[in-house]
C-alpha cells in the first residue's frame, strides 16, 4: 500500500478538534484508502476498538438508504449511543446524501449540513467525511458548517510519492508519470493497454456519469467535447466565449457561452480541472478573462486525447502547476508590462507572461516553466519578464535541460524539473 504520509498526518493532527473533517478530491485519487485503510489502521494501532469505528460508504448501492440524511443520522446515533465511549465516524462520498432537488433549490437549506452540524453536538463522536464535489462540500465548509468544517484536500500521487513507490530510476519514473499520471490504482496494472483502459473508463463510468446524473446535463456531447478541448489546450488562455465559438465552428455544435461557463464550473467543482487566473503584477489586480485550465492528473489528460498530443512543454507545465497546488500554494498566471523599442525604434508596451505566481502564506514565487534552455533566444524570453518584476520575491526557472541547480548572478534559481518535483523544499533552495 502506498503511504500517503502528508494526508495521514493531516488527519491525525485534526483528531477531536470539534470540527467536521472534510476530505475532498477527485474520485479515485485515494480518499477512501486514506480514510478506510490508512487512517483506520492508525486508529486500531493506537488502541481504538473495532466497535468504536463506524464506517459507511455512501457510493455503495447496499448503503443507498443511508443517503437519506435522516436515516444516516439515526444510523450513526444508534451505533454511538453509549455516552461513555468515544467513536470515530468515517463516511465516504458524502455528496450522495445531497439530492438533486436540493442542488436545484439554491436558496433552500441542505438537510445533510444540519445532520453533520448535529453530529458536532455529540461530544463522544469524531466525524470524518470524504467528498468529490467542491460545490457541495469545499465551497460550503466555511458557511454551511458555520466555521466548524476542516478541509483536507487530497490529490493524485505527486511525483515524489510515485517515485518512492515505483522502484524505477528517476528518468524512467518521470517518463512513466508524465504519460500515465498518479492515480493510485495504476500500481496494480502492468500493461500499458490496461492503464490506458482504466483511465479512459474513469471518464465514462465515473466522472461524466457523476456530473450528468448530478446536474441533469442536457448536452452530454458538449460536456465531452469541452473536456477534450481543455485537455488539448492546457497552458493556453481560453474562456467560455472562445470555447463556444470553437465548438460551433469546428465541431458544428450549437452551444452558447452561458452553457459552456456552467459546464466549466461542473468540471472544476468535480476536481477534474483547476483554473489559473491572470494577475496584473504591476497593477495588482486580476483580469476577468481569459484564464488557463490545468488537468488535476496528467494521465487522465493524455488518455482523453488518445496519447496523441504529447507536447512535453505543456505536460511539464501542468506537472509544475499540480505540484505547486499539492504544496498548498495559491497559483495565478502572472502578467507584467514591459516597454521596449520596436523595429522602427519607437517605444511600445507589451504584456509579458510569467507562467506561475505561487503564493504560500506571506511568501511569493515567480516561476517559469521552460523545457529547454539551451537556446540563447529562449533564455532571453524566459528571463525578460522575471527581470521586469522589481519586488524581492524569489524568481525560479524550472527546466529539463539543467543538469544541476544553481542561483545565477541575478538571483534567479535555475532547477531541473525532476529535482524540483522530488524536493518538497525546492522553492526554498
Amino acid at each position: 500500500m502506498i503511504e500517503r504520509k502528508k494526508y495521514l498526518d493531516a488527519l491525525i493532527r485534526r483528531q477531536w478538534n470539534h470540527r467536521i473533517k472534510v476530505i475532498t478530491g477527485i474520485r479515485r485519487c485515494g480518499k477512501s484508502t486514506l480514510l478506510f485503510e490508512l487512517f483506520r489502521e492508525y486508529l486500531l494501532s493506537s488502541g481504538v476498538s473495532e466497535n468504536n469505528i463506524i464506517s459507511l460508504a455512501l457510493d455503495d448501492d447496499l448503503n443507498e438508504k443511508y443517503r437519506d440524511p435522516h436515516c444516516l443520522s439515526a444510523y450513526v446515533r444508534e451505533l454511538a449511543s453509549d455516552p461513555a465511549q468515544k467513536y470515530y465516524v468515517l463516511i465516504d462520498e458524502i455528496q450522495f446524501a445531497i439530492s438533486k432537488e436540493e442542488l436545484r433549490q439554491k436558496d433552500q437549506p441542505v438537510r445533510l449540513y444540519s445532520v453533520l452540524n448535529g453530529f458536532l453536538r455529540l461530544k463522544n463522536i469524531d466525524v470524518y467525511v470524504t467528498g468529490s464535489n467542491s460545490k457541495m462540500l469545499s465551497k460550503d465548509i466555511s458557511t454551511e458548517f458555520r466555521g466548524r468544517g476542516d478541509e483536507v484536500k487530497v490529490y493524485p500521487l505527486s511525483f515524489r510519492e510515485f517515485y518512492e513507490a515505483c522502484g524505477q530510476d528517476k528518468m524512467d519514473a518521470y517518463n512513466e508519470y508524465s504519460m500515465y499520471g498518479g492515480m493510485p490504482y495504476l500500481f496494480t496494472l502492468d500493461r500499458d493497454e490496461d492503464k490506458y483502459q482504466y483511465l479512459s473508463n474513469l471518464f465514462e463510468e465515473i466522472y461524466f456519469k457523476d456530473i450528468e446524473e448530478r446536474y441533469s446535463i442536457a448536452l452530454p456531447g458538449v460536456l465531452r467535447e469541452l473536456t477534450s478541448d481543455l485537455c488539448s489546450s492546457i497552458g493556453s488562455l481560453t474562456n467560455a466565449n472562445k470555447i463556444s465559438r470553437t465548438l460551433q465552428s469546428v465541431k458544428h455544435m450549437k452551444v452558447d457561452s452561458e452553457t459552456i461557463s456552467l459546464y466549466l464550473n461542473y468540471l472544476t467543482e468535480s476536481f477534474l480541472f483547476s483554473e489559473a487566473v491572470r494577475y496584473d503584477i504591476k497593477g495588482k489586480k486580476y483580469f476577468d478573462y481569459p484564464s488557463k485550465y490545468y488537468c488535476t492528473d496528467i494521465g487522465l489528460r493524455n488518455v482523453r486525447l488518445g496519447l496523441r498530443q504529447q507536447e512535453e512543454t505543456h505536460i511539464m507545465e501542468n506537472l509544475i502547476y499540480n505540484e505547486l497546488i499539492v504544496r498548498g500554494c495559491h497559483v495565478d498566471v502572472g502578467v507584467i508590462p514591459i516597454v521596449e523599442k520596436n523595429q522602427e525604434g519607437k517605444r511600445e508596451q507589451k504584456n509579458c507572461e510569467i507562467d506561475f505566481i505561487a503564493a504560500r502564506g506571506s511568501k511569493r514565487y515567480y516561476i517559469q516553466s521552460a523545457l529547454n534552455m539551451d537556446d540563447p533566444q529562449k533564455e532571453k524570453t524566459e528571463i525578460r519578464p522575471l527581470s521586469a518584476v522589481k519586488d524581492s520575491f524569489k524568481k525560479i526557472i524550472v527546466s529539463k535541460s539543467y543538469g544541476k541547480s544553481w542561483t545565477d548572478e541575478a538571483g534567479i534559481l535555475r532547477i531541473n524539473i525532476i529535482d524540483f518535483l522530488l524536493d518538497e523544499n525546492s522553492l526554498e533552495r
